[in-house]
């Protein structure tokens, strides 16, 4: 989907507002925020279920920490994180989590002359890239892994966000697993203290700068370098082979994902097993409050997730996500029937 399709989307989700005083309380806009990793995602699914149903989701693409600021503070209904909760951090706060999709990270580039997929890059080379070691794509260290490749004598300039972010946790924690040196210096987290490079603001500012800046790298969700026509370089995975993304290697990631005994079903799916597996895949998650203080509210968004698990599959496809299977959605809403109450109550039935 084009990146005018989006702003579309967007602008007819926002015009739905300010009609919302003429609409009956049971359509009453149901409104969530947070991560900017599967907005495309999000506004292709509350378009087409608002022409299938009528009811209107609003979703602000503000990043996974203010999603999760904000279905803590209630001002949600619910929010949006790609970064998974911990289970002790979901029953302080008296929330569940699910995933909604599964996706990848990738870094992107602007160095003239070099296409999609033509840069290749190591688990190191790339921690020392961010590390603000490796400061020119001329490196030797970079001209090894890429013979033949006619690379620039030119400062490497690097753009990460600037606001906590899920798409910056799926990252660091891969930089983290792969370098001993980020873990110590740096660590992971939806924000960290970056040892260098320009910050921009979701996704969308990351895709902005990189497009803009030459010589540049940066890391966004695979939607936007798509979208934004921006070169992607190939990563050496766990079994040492160069990995491309795509949805095929997104799935070879979360093959091996064990949902059912993973706490809060915070799973994790960087740095995989498998020949075809790429190493920054992630699921994003979505977060709402077990005990509910608006019954139809609560329910429209059980709903609305119930609609896009069971009908939107190829859209996500569509747009490079990988669709949460059958057997793991059906699992999630019985965790729904059980865990998420509203006047003593279940909100959803099986």
């Amino acid at each position: 989907m084009k990146i005018t399709k989006i702003l579309y989307t967007i602008a007819f989700l926002a015009a739905t507002m300010l009609g919302a005083s003429s609409v009956s309380y049971a359509e009453a806009i149901i409104n969530g925020a947070g991560a900017s990793f599967p907005a495309p995602l999000y506004t292709k699914w509350t378009y087409e279920y608002h022409k299938s149903t009528g009811k209107k989701i609003n979703y602000q693409s503000i990043g996974s920490g203010g999603g999760i600021r904000a279905i803590k503070g209630k001002t949600v209904d619910f929010g949006a994180s790609d970064a998974p909760l911990k289970a002790d951090d979901l029953e302080k706060s008296g929330l569940i989590q699910f995933p909604m999709a599964i996706g990848g990270v990738v870094p992107v580039v602007n160095i003239k002359s070099i296409k999609p997929g033509e840069l290749k890059l190591t688990p190191d080379v790339l921690s020392d890239i961010f590390l603000g070691t490796i400061t020119r794509w001329d490196d030797k260290r970079i001209k090894k892994i890429n013979k033949g490749l006619k690379l620039p004598s030119d400062k490497i300039t690097v753009v990460r966000r600037s606001d906590g972010s899920g798409t910056t946790w799926i990252f660091t924690n891969y930089l983290a697993k792969v370098s001993k040196e980020w873990k110590e210096k740096v660590g992971f987290g939806k924000a960290v203290s970056w040892p260098t490079g320009v910050g921009g603001k979701g996704n969308e500012g990351v895709a902005s700068y990189v497009k803009r800046l030459n010589n540049s790298i940066g890391y966004v969700e695979y939607a936007y370098a798509l979208q934004n026509k921006l070169s992607n370089a190939r990563l050496k995975n766990k079994d040492g082979k160069f990995a491309s993304p795509s949805i095929k290697s997104f799935m070879a990631a979360a093959a091996g994902a064990d949902w059912k005994n993973t706490p809060g079903y915070s799973v994790v799916l960087t740095d995989q097993p498998g020949k075809k597996a790429w190493p920054i895949a992630g699921a994003t998650f979505i977060l709402v409050h077990k005990e509910a203080d608006n019954c139809t509210t609560a329910s429209g968004v059980l709903e609305f997730f119930d609609w896009a698990y069971k009908n939107g599959a190829k859209m996500a496809t569509s747009l490079d996500y990988v669709p949460i299977p059958k057997d793991v959605y059906s699992m999630m809403e019985s965790t729904w029937a059980e865990e998420i109450n509203c006047n003593g109550s279940p909100v959803w039935s099986k």
